[in-house]
């Protein structure tokens, strides 16, 4: 054990290892940050030292993450501007140019839609990686067009967030579902338009800081150490530089990244913000991206159903979460999300197309297979409003593993 003087202590300092005031009483847990009033409490107990195995941590990766600023800023001063006749690289999808976004929403092929934002993103997200540069308003127009379309198509985009099968797009795909389900409670949460798209723009942006994380880190399977947790957490701050310092977005876009891992306790991470002191953006990201994590299937996990989704989200008891943003998701999404599938207590198999915020346990659904087992093709089966059928209830929600083999 190492003694360490109260005086010396900082706000903000991070330790590998948890730190004690005696053998019985904790001071801070090992990767949590010590806030002012923690050094305070000490201060009035008397207290004058403090214990650990563990090393400070956090400030180191600040201070690189500094002199990686600087650097840039250095290269920055060194460059030629730009002669009035050359123009910025463009982004490119499938090797075509792009001069500007072409993707347009079709409520016919909505699927199509989703996919050509997700490639689009990707291409963005790969000139990221590779310190390119990124013409924003590529993201803009993302963003844009996703306002439209989860006001425009907003059953189909919900849907494909639990259906959507799109491959070799891993971080974008769960970026622009992040952003739809951002995107959705923001809006039920009746904001402006402004702070609406600057949600989505945040919500698609927000996890890009581990595009400077090393891959063995972040695609490790097994448990990782104190020192891999630390550059895990690290992309919270990555992502704030990459999008204040190189897209050079403003504040309202720059806390959402930075802060989308704080907690409504203020147990996250990187400040240990407690409650409304969280920019609401990202108390917004912070359950859109944990539903969409939940259900989305990973390399090292499958996913869950929309249903236990939700109630893991309900079940937070004020932990992680703003609860009037929980209650937004739950208003826009249902406790059984559009796309779940269902089975009645008649024994008939459904799925879920529509939802009502005044009814989140009656949605709509359309038969895939009756009580008598036949079974509907190409959506033939009957549409059925649970709000008017008062015989029928959801009696479980139901893995689509279950119905893969029915030939629904």
């Amino acid at each position: 054990m190492k003694t360490i003087l109260v005086k010396d202590l900082r706000e903000g300092l991070v330790f590998s290892e948890p730190v004690y005031i005696d053998e019985d009483s904790l001071f801070v847990p090992a990767m949590a940050e010590i806030r002012e009033r923690d050094i305070n409490r000490l201060t009035s107990l008397g207290i004058e030292s403090v214990e650990t195995t563990g090393e400070i941590v956090f400030r180191e990766i600040e201070r690189e993450i500094e002199k990686e600023i600087e650097k840039e800023k250095e290269k920055e001063k060194e460059k030629e501007p730009l002669s009035p006749g050359i123009k910025p690289i463009e982004i490119t999808t499938n090797n075509v140019a792009r001069e500007r976004i072409k993707v347009t929403l079709s409520p016919q092929e909505p699927f199509r839609t989703y996919l050509d934002l997700i490639e689009l993103l990707g291409d963005i997200c790969r000139r990221i990686e590779s310190g390119a540069l990124v013409d924003t308003g590529f993201v803009d127009d993302i963003a844009s067009l996703l306002l439209k379309a989860v006001r425009e198509m907003r059953n189909s985009f919900i849907a494909l967030i639990l259906g959507g099968e799109v491959k070799g797009y891993t971080m974008a795909k769960s970026l622009v579902n992040s952003a739809i389900l951002s995107g959705l409670i923001a809006t039920e949460m009746k904001l402006p338009d402004e702070k609406v798209l600057h949600i989505i723009t945040g919500a698609l942006l927000h996890d890009v800081g581990m595009l400077r994380i090393p891959k063995e880190i972040v695609e490790k399977k097994g448990g990782l150490s104190n020192a891999e947790l630390q550059r895990i957490q690290s992309h919270t701050l990555y992502a704030y530089k990459i999008v204040s310092q190189e897209l050079r977005y403003p504040e309202e876009v720059g806390a959402i990244v930075l802060q989308h891992h704080e907690r409504w306790d203020g147990e996250g991470y990187p400040r240990r913000l407690i409650g409304q002191a969280i920019d609401l953006g990202a108390r917004i990201v912070s359950v859109a991206d944990a539903f969409e994590a939940m259900v989305s299937k990973k390399p090292y996990r499958n996913s869950m159903i929309g249903y236990q989704a939700m109630k893991n989200l309900l079940s937070d008891n004020l932990r992680r979460f703003d609860p009037d943003v929980v209650k937004a998701l739950v208003r826009t999404m249902g406790i059984y999300p559009i796309g779940s599938f269902i089975l009645l207590n008649n024994g008939a198999m459904a799925k879920v197309v529509d939802v009502k915020a005044t009814a989140p346990l009656r949605p709509t659904i359309r038969i895939l297979i009756n009580e008598a087992g036949k079974v509907f093709k190409h959506d033939d089966g009957k549409v059925v409003d649970l709000i008017a059928e008062k015989r029928l209830f959801i009696a479980r929600a139901v893995d689509p593993k279950e119905i893969a083999g029915k030939n629904v």
